[in-house]
């Protein structure tokens, strides 16, 4: 069984309350700046996440954002918790991650998901019966499309002719390839496709099933990374700076708790993977984090920037202190974890 190291990041989903007092193009230049500053501090990753036609300004549209962040950063890698595969035409996106993995020379990746919110599928004009044939064309065309060489592809929602993604990509192979799974027909999905792996919801039908499917397909897991958001909020005085967090979360969930309602999304009843907050002092921080990492086989782990109604400001002193105080701590307990 081979090992992978542990790596960590933020995450950002640009959502803005109309309350924040904070306009959609200072909260664009706060991420940039308070990413180019993590950069500096060593953190190794940035992910978005995509929703779309949310009045709040959730962030439709990750390339671009992480195109910029790229042009302005030396070191983190750039990718999606997750883009939503059915709503792009697979070429097409190849080609968008093709020029960012070319202005960050080599650190781009892509998490991929199916999406299952109804506004969405009906705001692009797509039946939401179609989101596993899209998803899974879409994976295929991808697959053709980062090996850098000429293909074509026929299938029942995708023609394509020879067609070579130009630029190359600077990575053999293309950007390294995530899947997320809420379901266990979406882990035996990243596992048919070898990918690296999101899973959300019942360990029992996401972790297990995506484990146990590497098993039944004769390949393996183990040098494949598992990755998940979970928010860290790092402070002596929890009972002071906790509060205003709290609030944000709040209202960063009923959003999703609205989708599943309009989605009828089931979870699942078995062991659910925690993404809560974990908040306290260095020393508490460190302990859950290595528990939690070591239960679950998670190798990347991402808490957020800028959660809604917040100001980067807010968020500083935690990110600091997690960057500089938590990571270091934590990498030295986790060492290389099997998964």
């Amino acid at each position: 069984m081979s090992a992978v190291e542990p790596r960590f990041g933020v995450c950002y989903d640009f959502r803005n309350p109309p309350d924040s007092g904070i306009s959609m193009p200072d909260l664009y230049s706060q991420a940039l700046e308070q990413i180019t500053w993590l950069d500096g501090l060593g953190l190794d990753l940035v992910w978005f996440t995509e929703h779309h036609f949310v009045e709040d300004g959730y962030l439709p549209a990750w390339i671009p954002v992480a195109t910029a962040a790229a042009a302005v950063t030396k070191t983190m890698r750039f990718s999606s918790d997750i883009c939503l595969l059915p709503f792009f035409n697979p070429v097409r996106l190849a080609e968008d991650l093709a020029v960012l993995d070319n202005i960050s020379n080599g650190r781009a990746e892509v998490g991929l998901g199916m999406g299952y919110a109804p506004h969405e599928f009906a705001g692009f004009g797509i039946p939401v019966a179609r989101r596993v044939s899209l998803m899974e064309e879409g994976l295929q065309v991808l697959s053709r499309a980062f090996t850098g060489e000429q293909f074509s592809f026929h299938g029942k929602r995708y023609q394509f002719d020879n067609v070579k993604i130009t630029p190359g990509f600077v990575q053999a192979g293309g950007p390294p390839l995530w899947i997320a799974a809420m379901s266990a027909a979406g882990a035996k999905r990243a596992a048919r496709f070898n990918s690296h792996f999101l899973p959300q919801g019942d360990r029992t039908q996401t972790l297990d099933v995506w484990q146990n499917e590497h098993a039944a397909l004769g390949t393996s897991s183990a040098d494949k990374r598992v990755g998940i958001i979970k928010g860290v909020f790092v402070t002596d005085d929890v009972d002071g700076e906790w509060p205003a967090i709290r609030a944000s979360e709040r209202y960063r969930m009923q959003l999703y708790q609205r989708f599943f309602s309009e989605s009828n999304t089931d979870f699942g009843s078995g062991e659910h993977i925690p993404q809560t907050w974990v908040v306290g002092d260095v020393d508490h921080c460190v302990s859950e984090l290595t528990a939690f990492m070591r239960h679950y086989g998670v190798t990347d782990l991402v808490t957020w920037g800028i959660p809604p109604g917040l100001s980067s400001a807010a968020m500083a002193h935690s990110l600091e202190r997690f960057v500089t105080e938590v990571v270091p701590r934590l990498r030295n307990k986790l060492g290389a974890l099997e998964v």
